[in-house]
């Protein structure tokens, strides 16, 4: 799955996303999504996220379409 369409992005999946800095190199870092930034309906270059380490970038691919389990 893609990450531009905010519909299919929720706190607690597990994605990849590109950090500002990793823009030109496009290196994935792979995270759980703590926050939606991102307040349109879908953006062309993915949507922006931050990460339960507190690292922000925008969603490149859906890796776990399904929220972690509380207490996870």
């Amino acid at each position: 799955m893609n990450g531009s369409n905010r519909a299919s992005i929720r706190p607690g999946m597990t994605v990849d996303i590109v950090l500002k800095q990793d823009q030109r190199s496009g290196k994935l870092t792979r995270g759980i999504v703590k926050d939606l930034l991102t307040k349109s309906p879908a953006h062309p270059h993915g949507i922006k996220v931050r990460l339960a380490d507190g690292q922000v970038g925008r969603v490149k691919s859906i890796i776990d379409g399904q929220p972690a389990a509380e207490g996870n």
